[in-house]
């Protein structure tokens, strides 16, 4: 035995018990109190808002009532489940989300990686930070207002249709048109959101180095030489994340752009899972069906960001997780 482990044996003194690597945790989540502090907020939000309700799925294997609750309303088994593969009114909210989602992906998609190239080309910084002001505002705005804007514009008494009748030109069915509906919210997410989301790809370009295209452009690459092997390379794993995030919600297409214009044109065009979900739920009652589906809505999108995921990873690519 040392001299030092003698002498704290004689003054009585006794051993601690906690290990090295407990007191380096604890010495590292004391250091970092106030970074944790400031993720309580929205950690707090996460488990309240998304993970505590996830307990309510209990009621798609129930016909629940409100009345009864969760602990008295009668057990069904899959009943639910078996009853919304023969329901028509599913199988065409699911038809009009599936197109919907399609034309927004293959439109939306390629349309923000492409303005944040157009963004990323601008020498000129002042000009450049006044677009992305301009871009970036519809994103802040709620489909109320922009509903309203569209209303404004291309309403049957829009200014469009005023400006068409006043030249002797009949005016145009846009906002009330059926068929053209589903384009009609594909380019209404694009006007509000496709700023937004260019974000990731405008922060992805900047991390490229410069001496990439410096060392391309010395190669006697042209620009578009330089695009196709530098740049989409340089943000190919963003791109490939930002896709496997979109195709896990890929039967979400959200609740009020949808409900502030399915009276205009009808549940045939204008229903999707989201508002069925309210429709057949809250206001019709049948809590159980409505609830099977957001089930199935969740389970499809974890099985498709998981699978996407894996997919990534053969390919290469670091993927979500």
């Amino acid at each position: 035995m040392s001299a030092t482990a003698e002498a704290r044996n004689a003054s009585g003194t006794r051993p601690t018990t906690v290990s090295a690597p407990s007191r380096s945790i604890w010495r590292q989540l004391w250091r970092d109190r106030w970074m944790y502090l400031l993720m309580l907020p929205g950690l707090l939000y996460f488990i309240l808002f998304h993970y505590v309700p996830m307990l309510g799925n209990v009621v798609a294997f129930q016909d629940y009532s409100p009345f009864l609750g969760f602990w008295r309303s009668p057990w069904v088994g899959w009943d639910n489940f078996r009853a919304l593969l023969g329901d028509p009114d599913v199988a065409n909210a699911l038809r009009n989300t599936l197109i919907i989602n399609v034309i927004v992906l293959v439109v939306a998609f390629p349309a923000a990686i492409s303005l944040a190239l157009v963004l990323n080309s601008l020498l000129n910084e002042r000009i450049k930070r006044l677009l992305q002001s301009v871009l970036y505002l519809p994103h802040f705005l709620s489909w109320v207002i922009v509903i309203s804007i569209w209303q404004e514009l291309f309403g049957g008494a829009g200014f469009v249709n005023q400006v068409m009748r006043a030249q002797g030109l009949p005016g145009i069915d846009i906002m009330t048109n059926p068929d053209f509906f589903k384009f009609l919210v594909a380019i209404q997410y694009i006007w509000k959101e496709v700023g937004w989301d260019s974000i990731l790809i405008l922060a992805a370009l900047t991390t490229i180095d410069p001496t990439l295209y410096e060392a391309a452009e010395v190669d006697g690459a042209g620009p578009w030489q330089r695009l196709l092997a530098v740049t989409l390379p340089g943000i190919r794993g963003v791109v490939l994340l930002l896709l496997i995030l979109w195709l896990g919600t890929f039967l979400t297409t959200g609740f009020e752009q949808f409900y502030l214009q399915r009276n205009a044109v009808g549940a045939q065009a204008a229903e999707v899972l989201d508002t069925f979900t309210y429709f057949r739920g809250v206001r019709g009652g049948d809590w159980g069906l409505a609830a099977a589906v957001g089930l199935l809505k969740g389970v499809f999108g974890a099985i498709v960001i998981f699978s996407a995921n894996a997919l990534a990873k053969r390919f290469g690519e670091e993927g979500v997780f």
